[in-house]
């Protein structure tokens, strides 16, 4: 996911708050268990030998508007009424109970004596699972208190923001390969698992090894949401009318009204114009010389930060929001929700969540307000690959029979949408904590809203699909986004060859020194000749070293 720009909130911060980040990277020094010896990360290639054969998965839902194959998903109108099972029998049957660790960004779950789901699930499963569900803001601390008194459970998440200074000697000493139960047509066994796109798994793989389970993601976040209704104010009715990042600034000027404390931009807008420049993902690679390009360094990038520095001088920022921080991302996206700016940047998952979500909300606020999933404009606009996983999930060293039992278990919390497993995950139990709507859609109750929260998600994660009980118009506008979106990805090389430089600081040290920086930039606290001096630090602080890296890895891929 991609570092943030002109305010200090990156796509992980869009999910988590700025304190999350902070206590991550405080603990980094305290995560060396397993650093001062063992195996020793290497460069290397992320062979396709290691991963699972993927396949499409459902179960025997017709979506109403499809996927395809290449990532879009479908799209669904409403709730099968009679959801059907995915995985027959009980997959923890005989198993010793399971202990679990995951991060969570919901309000603490009902415990087990009083959570029906719960106990619904672990009747389907056979077994017990005691899941513990950690607030994102202290799971890194929860990780480094795990790490130091050598107490891992049997499934638990590895924290967003980085963990272990060497990541192949944790994962050789205490994680279980999981090579020789997942990789090609092994996966079958797991039918869930196996439709977990290949790219996904290729982040789970170290040191010639498949190890941990993706938690699934839909490939890109998206470019944030616009008001379709201002922009067609404006003369844009078709995002295609947007030609370029000059006619953009024409754009958000027109859109900049102060009088009416309106303007055109909440927050946050490079990632967009990095996008819309044809700027890569974090890297690009040449085809021909295999030579790796930091994204900092290209001039699309630059062109993109220099634009977001004239939107700032021609007041197109609402008042204030620059410089706010992760934590404070509920009031800005508020603010968006309350008709006081045309752009916001966040991700495409909380558009459709019930009841807090940009389309339910604004919707409450005023009718007229239509807010959509932005897409890159422009003749040399790509979209990135910022979104194949929240995270992975790996399994400890355990014997194989045990590690067969709890992939049962991952492959179980994989079910597909529409689903009896899904149901139980998402819903709980009908009756006690869902009801269903006049078109038989489920509708959480009080209960189930505290039970469902128990983040058997974090687990693994379902192949996502786009779903509204509120909003057909909206499924067909998150729908419609992915199905330009997708074509337009741009190629992620870091997904196929892996460097322990950038894994080490790639979202940690040169995460935060990236975005301070071109904060700064931005903002106009430094001038625009301070982007070269913030691309020679970011070099020269470990970028430069993940660079020769990436290269020997894909030399070493060639022999």
């Amino acid at each position: 996911m991609p570092p943030p720009t002109e305010s200090p909130i990156g796509r992980r911060a869009l999910l988590r708050t700025g304190a999350g980040l902070t206590a991550a990277l405080a603990a980094g020094p305290l995560l060396t268990a397993c650093g001062d010896g063992g195996t020793a990360a290497r460069p290397g290639v992320r062979s396709e030998k290691l991963l699972p054969s993927t396949t499409v998965r459902n179960a025997g839902v017709e979506p109403d508007l499809p996927g395809t194959a290449d990532g879009v998903p479908p799209g669904f109108f409403r709730y099968p009424a009679q959801p059907r099972r995915s995985v027959e029998g009980r997959p923890l049957a005989g198993a010793e109970p399971v202990s679990a660790v995951m991060e969570t960004f919901a309000p603490p779950p009902a415990g087990r004596d009083r959570n029906a789901a719960w106990q619904a699930i672990e009747r389907r499963l056979g077994g017990t699972v005691d899941l513990t569900a950690v607030p994102a803001d202290d799971y890194p601390s929860k990780f480094s208190t795990m790490i130091a008194a050598n107490h891992l459970p049997d499934l638990f998440m590895y924290p967003e923001t980085g963990g272990v200074d060497n990541m192949a000697g944790f994962l050789d000493a205490t994680c279980a390969d999981l090579t020789p139960f997942l990789a090609g047509d092994r996966i079958r066994r797991y039918p869930n698992l196996a439709a977990v796109p290949k790219d996904a798994w290729r982040k789970a793989v170290y040191n010639g090894k498949l190890y941990g389970i993706p938690i699934t993601r839909g490939i890109t976040g998206g470019a944030g949401f616009y008001r379709h209704d201002l922009f067609a104010e404006a003369g844009v009715t078709d995002l295609d009318q947007i030609t370029g990042l000059d006619r953009f600034v024409e754009l958000c000027k027109e859109l900049t009204r102060p009088a009416e404390d309106r303007y055109a931009i909440m927050a946050s807008v490079t990632n967009l114009l990095a996008m819309s420049a044809g700027a890569p993902y974090l890297w690009r690679m040449d085809a021909r010389t295999g030579k790796f390009t930091a994204d900092l360094e290209t001039d699309e990038y630059r062109f993109a930060v220099e634009t977001a520095r004239k939107l700032q001088q021609a007041g197109c920022f609402y008042p204030g929001s620059l410089g706010m921080s992760g934590a404070q991302k509920a009031r800005y996206t508020d603010m968006f929700k309350n008709g006081k700016a045309a752009y916001v940047y966040d991700g495409m998952p909380p558009y459709l969540t019930p009841g807090t979500g940009y389309v339910a909300t604004m919707a409450a606020v005023d009718k007229k307000y239509d807010p959509r999933p932005m897409i890159p404009f422009g003749p040399e606009a790509v979209a990135w690959t910022d979104n194949l996983s929240l995270s992975t999930t790996f399994v400890k060293k355990a014997p194989a029979t045990r590690v067969e039992q709890l992939l049962a278990l991952a492959d179980f919390v994989a079910a597909p949408f529409g689903s009896e497993e899904y149901t139980l995950i998402n819903y709980g139990v009908e009756g006690t904590d869902f009801t269903r709507d006049r078109k038989g859609n489920p509708v959480l109750t009080k209960r189930g809203t505290q039970d469902v929260a128990a983040p058997w998600k974090m687990l693994a994660s379902t192949v996502p699909a786009v779903f509204s009980a509120e909003s057909a118009a909206g499924v067909r506008h998150v729908h419609a986004a992915y199905t330009k979106l997708i074509p337009m990805l741009a190629p992620d090389p870091a997904l196929t060859v892996f460097s322990p430089t950038w894994e080490a600081k790639g979202t940690g040290s040169l995460y935060t020194l990236k975005q301070d920086g071109l904060k700064d930039i931005v903002s106009g606290r430094e001038p625009m000749s301070a982007y070269d001096d913030l691309v020679k630090e970011y070099l020269a602080k470990g970028a430069e070293k993940a660079r020769a890296e990436f290269e020997e890895a894909l030399q070493k891929g060639k022999r």
